[in-house]
C-alpha cells in the first residue's frame, strides 16, 4: 500500500512540473539558459536535470554563427513574431490559425512515416498527448518528405497510418518542406529562432521545438533526443 502511494503521489507531481509549461509566464532572464520547465516558473535548476540526461547545456545569446550540437538544447533569440501569427493548412487541407493554441505549450515536430525514429516517436508523443492534453499541452506535427523521402504518402494516407497504426489524436499538418527554397513560413520562424547544427537546417525527421504560451521559441531538441526525454527534462 505504501509503495502504491509513493508511486502515485511521484507521478501526480510530475505532471504538475511538465504542465508549468503553460502555466505561468516566462521569466525575464532571456540572457542564460534554463531548462523547459523554468521558462514557466518551476524551481528545479536546468542543471542538474540536463546532467541527469547527459544533456551539455550552452549559455545564451549564442552568436548566428554557432553549430548545435546533438542532445544540446539552447536559449531562444528574442523575435518580435510569435507561433500564434501563423496560418497553416490542416491534414484535410483546412485553414488553421495558430492563434488558436495561445495560452497552450506547443511541441512542434516534423514527422515521417518509414524513418527508423518513427515508432517510438509516435508512441512516445502519443503518450505525452494523452497525459497532458488536458492540462494546456499540444502537439502540432508537420508531416516532411526531405530526408530520405520517408513520407512518401499523401496527406489521406498519412492521416490514416498515424490515427490507425499509433491511435494519433494530436493535429497533424499538411505535408510541408522545413529546408530549402519552399520552407514553409512557420518553419523559417522556428529555426530564426534558436539555430541548429547546420546552421538555420532542420537536420532530420523528428526534430523537435518546444514554444511557450506566449507562441515563443524556448527550446530546439535533435531528432534523438526523444519525446520522453524533454518530459524528462521539464520536470
Amino acid at each position: 500500500m505504501a509503495s502504491t502511494t509513493t508511486t502515485t503521489t511521484t507521478a501526480a507531481a510530475a505532471a504538475a512540473r511538465f504542465t508549468c509549461l503553460a502555466s505561468a509566464t516566462r521569466p525575464a532572464s532571456a540572457g542564460r539558459f534554463l531548462h523547459p520547465a523554468q521558462h514557466w516558473g518551476t524551481t528545479h535548476g536546468s542543471r542538474a536535470a540536463a546532467a541527469a540526461l547527459s544533456v551539455p547545456v550552452v549559455a545564451a545569446p549564442r552568436p548566428p554563427s554557432r553549430r548545435w550540437a546533438p542532445g544540446v538544447a539552447y536559449a531562444t533569440a528574442a523575435t518580435g513574431k510569435s507561433i500564434h501569427d501563423f496560418t497553416v493548412k490542416d491534414i484535410d487541407g483546412k485553414d488553421v490559425s495558430l492563434s488558436k493554441f495561445k495560452g497552450r505549450a506547443l511541441l512542434i515536430v516534423n514527422v515521417a512515416s518509414q524513418c527508423g525514429l518513427t515508432t517510438a516517436n509516435y508512441t512516445e508523443l502519443s503518450h505525452l498527448y494523452e497525459k497532458y492534453k488536458t492540462q494546456g499541452f499540444e502537439i502540432l506535427a508537420f508531416p516532411c518528405n526531405q530526408f530520405g523521402a520517408q513520407e512518401p504518402g499523401s496527406n489521406p494516407q498519412i492521416k490514416q497510418f498515424a490515427c490507425t497504426r499509433f491511435k494519433a489524436e494530436f493535429p497533424i499538418f499538411d505535408k510541408v518542406d522545413v529546408n530549402g527554397p519552399n520552407t514553409a513560413p512557420i518553419y523559417k520562424f522556428l529555426k530564426s529562432s534558436a539555430g541548429g547544427f547546420l546552421g538555420d537546417l532542420v537536420k532530420w525527421n523528428f526534430e523537435k521545438f518546444l514554444v511557450d504560451k506566449n507562441g515563443k521559441v524556448v527550446e530546439r531538441y535533435p531528432p534523438t533526443t526523444s519525446p520522453f526525454q524533454i518530459e524528462l527534462l521539464a520536470n
